[in-house]
């Protein structure tokens, strides 16, 4: 699979958004923008896609039949997702929270 390459910004988009980042909020008009204070439909997640990392990875046979029979993940996906999510949840365990230090 090939990665998209994005286009460099010409120096004038980059002024631009120069020059949009230094204006204060009070400057923006935001009246065409409608108000949302209700999230209870929003969607988490949405627009972030990780970076996956294609890799050989021995696992015991035994393993894996266990995470191709356990129906579809809660994404909905294949077994390769489960054992991610599986991952996921080990180093989520162990990581130890350094900002209560």
């Amino acid at each position: 699979m090939q990665k998209a390459i994005s286009k460099q910004l010409t120096p004038a988009q980059q002024a631009e958004l120069a020059a949009l980042e230094n204006m204060p909020d009070e400057a923006i008009d935001t009246q065409d923008i409608p108000e949302t204070a209700d999230w209870s439909d929003a969607k988490r997640g949405v627009f972030y896609r990780p970076v996956k990392q294609q890799i050989t990875l021995r696992l015991d046979a035994d393993l894996i039949d266990w995470f191709k029979n356990q129906g579809e993940s809660p994404t909905g996906r294949g077994y390769q997702t489960r054992i991610n999510l599986a991952l996921r949840e080990y180093v989520a365990h162990y990581t130890v929270d350094d900002s209560s230090e």
